[in-house]
């Protein structure tokens, strides 16, 4: 049942078929030539017990908030930005990686934070005499941020496909330190950059215009806030800080702002069904090609053979991290995700890693996959964006690559990177 499982798996993404329905045709065709039991009944069961769960709600109504969010604060945050950052050198690089952490805390989708900050600064950049392709690495690299940043949609499926044994609260938190280290890694890389190509400062340092612009943006600042800090003090969980989200993002658009307008709403709504659609039919079918290596025993052999190439769990991670990182070049973080996440979890409680410092580091390894060739899908929509071709892109984001799995590295090395916050907060002991 394994080997057709693998082999049917492998032929089906060799040859392009979307990875929700290659793991559906996989795991089918695996219970009708290998399973004991009635095929359909282990189908129809399993896939439904991977949609049916309540913390899985919280993935489209964060979506939606993004979405109705978008429209109305892309501009301000990319302004107070500016304020804080534009004086130093290659002021238009830093402006992008702070905008993209400040516009994580409202999406938690990176592909979403590529096209929002993307087609205002990618012109921008080129307006004052940055290369293109730079400032298209930029829009990608930092875009990464957007699923490390709490709310994280990713978080959310790794919480999701490992049974909830682990906190999307404490995930989130966990996301914090790390996404501000690697801001402060980019920001030093396009600084080097930019010294070295001339690229301009953009305006002097004022704390007049760093007021006036934190006083536009104060609504987008306030939405993370009040998600993250409703979650932790109890007053809502995940999926209702979700849909809290959602309704605060509607209130700023009609009441606030006043950019946002009904007849907007149905291409939102599309939008956010697309989005959900697809992690549906993923955990669905991951859910059965689960039942079947849990059948098979695959975690416990994994574990076993594991145990036997190594007793270090710092050299556990590493291969892990180094498996993770030849996965995230050929499939799109979510799908690798619910796929690995499964299996590795416990290996990894095996091995005494703390889960949440364990979590947070597969996901973080899978997002950056998102910007590495050749199935990097910010890259892409990067591209797209530029309107330039792929290649042009990876010469120029290979230091924040870099940089990042640098920043990843630490993470490995020290757990506490992801486990103060999350320690205060009381979720680890």
């Amino acid at each position: 049942m394994l080997i057709t499982l693998g082999l049917t798996l492998t032929v089906t993404l060799l040859l392009g078929v979307p990875i929700a329905f290659a793991l559906g045709m996989s795991g089918a065709l695996a219970l009708f030539v290998g399973s004991d039991v009635s095929p359909l009944m282990v189908l129809g069961n399993s896939a439904f017990r991977g949609m049916d769960s309540f913390p899985l709600m919280a993935i489209p109504f964060f979506v939606l908030g993004g979405e109705l969010m978008g429209i109305s604060i892309t501009t301000a945050l990319i302004n107070f930005a500016s304020s804080l950052v534009g004086h130093i050198r290659g002021g238009l690089a830093h402006v992008t990686t702070l905008s993209c952490m400040f516009f994580g805390g409202i999406t938690g989708v990176g592909v979403a934070e590529t096209a929002a900050i993307g087609t205002i600064v990618i012109p921008a950049m080129e307006k004052k005499g940055y290369d293109k392709a730079f400032a298209a690495a930029v829009v990608a690299a930092s875009s990464t941020l957007g699923p490390i940043v709490p709310p994280s949609v990713p978080m959310v499926l790794y919480a999701l496909a490992v049974g909830g044994s682990v906190s999307i609260s404490a995930l989130f938190l966990a996301g914090v330190v790390p996404a501000i280290l690697i801001t402060a890694v980019f920001m030093l890389v396009s600084y080097v950059i930019a010294r070295r190509n001339g690229y301009p400062v953009e305006s002097a340092f004022e704390l007049k215009r760093v007021w006036h612009t934190f006083r536009k943006a104060t609504w987008a600042l306030l939405m993370p806030v009040i998600i993250v800090g409703g979650m932790v003090s109890g007053v809502f969980t995940a999926t209702e800080a979700a849909v809290v989200s959602a309704f605060y993002a509607a209130f700023v658009g009609f009441v606030i702002n006043r950019n946002l307008r009904l007849s907007d709403l149905p291409k939102y709504f599309v939008n956010t069904a697309i989005v959900t659609s697809i992690v549906l039919m993923l955990l669905a079918f991951s859910k059965v090609v689960s039942w079947i290596l849990t059948v098979q025993n695959v975690p416990g052999l994994l574990t076993a053979a594991m145990q036997s190439a190594t007793s270090s769990p710092l050299m556990f991670m590493l291969m892990v991290n180094v498996l993770l990182f030849i996965i995230g070049c050929f499939i799109d973080s979510a799908a690798g995700i619910i796929m690995v996440a499964p299996v590795m979890a416990p290996v990894a409680a095996a091995f005494h890693i703390n889960p949440v410092h364990f979590g947070f580091m597969l996901v973080m390894n899978l997002i950056l996959g998102m910007v590495t060739p050749p199935v990097g899908v910010i890259l892409f929509v990067s591209a797209g964006i530029a309107d330039l071709k792929l290649g042009s892109i990876v010469a120029k984001i290979w230091p924040y690559v870099i940089a990042a799995y640098g920043i990843l590295a630490l993470v490995m090395l020290f757990p506490e990177i992801t486990l103060a916050i999350p320690r205060l907060a009381g979720y680890v002991n």
